[in-house]
């Protein structure tokens, strides 16, 4: 794109400014909008080292709210980061809906930088460059306006303003090693911006050039720019999404109506299996952290089909500092008002630690899609973007296991009354499960379609036969301990 690039032409004087304060006015006003319509506004700002990105910002949010706005500097990872998805820092800072994030610097200039340092081969970046182009498509498809610029100015005029910031005291401060760096080896560094802007220039978050050379002109083109976009997004804001080809490789699954329900185990044998299994999986755990390898477990499952139960003798044989079960109930204000993932990206483990998730990202395609919570396009958008979420995961090293927990209707009925009529277990049985099992039928074919669309060799799902809990417990056991052993091995 650099080497194609086309300078625009420099208005005059009194025409920049009046169109500089007419784009600022423009918005103002739009942010009311953007608050009614919901939709949440990510500005990526990256470029040359003095090209000005900062002063950008401080232009951009003159006439916005402070309540409605957040400016994060994105500095190099930290170690604690490091153990994170490279994207999850940045999957974080996402804007509520009606919002804005505004990100000086981000994952633009961490993949370039470290691909000009030497920590990323052709196969990392590449890796690199499609988990980007897949968070940003993720993010467009669920209504975010996503506005990437690129501030470029010569080596000549970037030179001058180091040497101009270097001069003072009060701002040698805003000149980094990376900034002389990339004035010494300018062409070097050209080469790579332009290749990574030609990889992830897509139709639906494209990249702007901004010719930086002069300030105000800068301010210009980045206001103008903004403001169209919100127009175009407010406009297109309820146009539905194409959905993509599940094209991921699936594993084939039973029908629930299938699955043999009736095994089991004696008590004896579950005691002694139990036993054996929890200290092989303890020594496991510890093999886990020295190896710095993540571990996610998702339960899903009928209710009152044995999660909790099944959890307790999964956690029974870890260690409490190296493991976290996260309860996932209905998300909270701040978190529906983000990405519907946004909650999960945020509970990852880092490497070496296990996070279980009783319920998960799945609620998406069974009770938000049976109960109305999203749209259809949404939900069956869905199964591309779990799998894709997962694959991302396991892209990164995570051991995947999900577990989809069995009974049959006559064995929930009697586990509901039994819930209803003891008070210690009183609390585990709401209004809400007698609604769900009125549904029974609906979300048989809801998780059918589940398993079908979202058991991939990566993240397959596992069936535990749950009528019997001791034998759907000692499963989970060795189907965790194989997992595992397959990873360190």
């Amino acid at each position: 794109m650099l080497k194609d690039w086309n300078r625009p032409e420099k208005p005059e004087k009194d025409e920049m400014k009046a169109r500089i304060r007419a784009a600022r006015e423009r918005l103002g006003e739009q942010q009311m909008l953007l608050k009614e319509r919901k939709l949440p506004v990510i500005v990526l700002v990256e470029g040359w080292g003095a090209a000005g990105k900062g002063s950008a910002i401080g232009q951009i949010i003159r006439n916005i709210d402070p309540r409605f706005f957040k400016v994060y500097t994105m500095a190099a990872p930290t170690e604690e980061e490091r153990r994170k998805p490279f994207l999850c820092r940045y999957f974080e800072k996402i804007p509520e809906a009606g919002k804005f994030t505004l990100l000086d610097s981000g994952w633009m200039d961490e993949v370039v930088r470290d691909k000009l340092n030497g920590q990323l081969d052709e196969k990392a970046y590449a890796g690199r460059v499609e988990s980007i182009r897949r968070f940003e498509r993720g993010l467009t498809d669920n209504g975010y306006l996503l506005v990437k610029f690129f501030f470029h100015i010569g080596k000549k005029e970037q030179k001058q303003r180091i040497e101009s910031l270097l001069a003072s005291k009060d701002t040698a401060w805003r000149v980094s090693d990376n900034d002389v760096w990339q004035n010494n080896h300018y062409k070097q560094c050209e080469e790579a911006f332009d290749q990574y802007l030609d990889d992830t220039n897509v139709p639906s978050a494209p990249w702007y050039l901004i010719d930086s050379e002069n300030r105000k002109f800068a301010e210009m083109q980045v206001l103008e720019t903004l403001a169209t976009g919100i127009d175009t997004a407010l406009k297109n804001g309820s146009l539905a999404v194409p959905l993509l080809p599940n094209n991921f490789p699936l594993k084939q699954m039973p029908k629930l109506k299938d699955v043999d329900l009736s095994k089991s185990i004696s008590e004896e044998e579950y005691r002694e299996e139990l036993e054996r299994l929890q200290k092989k999986l303890s020594a496991l755990h510890y093999r886990l952290y020295r190896k710095r390898v993540p571990v996610i477990i998702v339960y899903e499952g009928q209710d009152a089909a044995g999660k909790g139960g099944n959890i307790k003798r999964l956690t029974g044989a870890l260690d409490p500092r190296g493991y976290e079960v996260m309860p996932i109930a209905s998300p909270e204000p701040h978190e529906k008002a983000r990405h519907y993932l946004w909650r999960f990206w945020t509970r990852l483990p880092k490497t070496g630690h296990i996070t279980i998730f009783d319920r998960s990202w799945y609620g998406r395609v069974m009770v938000e899609r049976l109960e109305g919570f999203c749209t259809e396009n949404e939900w069956q958008r869905a199964y591309y973007e779990m799998n894709e979420f997962e694959q991302e995961l396991h892209n990164w090293g995570a051991v995947i296991i999900k577990f989809w927990v069995q009974i049959d209707k006559d064995t929930q009925l009697e586990r509901f009354t039994d819930r209803q009529n003891t008070p210690s277990k009183q609390w585990k049985i709401t209004d809400e499960d007698w609604r769900n099992r009125e549904k029974w039928d609906q979300y048989e074919v809801a998780v059918d379609e589940m398993l079908q669309k979202t058991s991939t060799t990566y993240a397959p799902w596992h069936i535990l036969e749950s009528v019997d809990k001791k034998y759907a417990r000692i499963k989970a056991l060795k189907i965790v301990i194989d997992a595992l052993e397959k990873a360190l091995d």
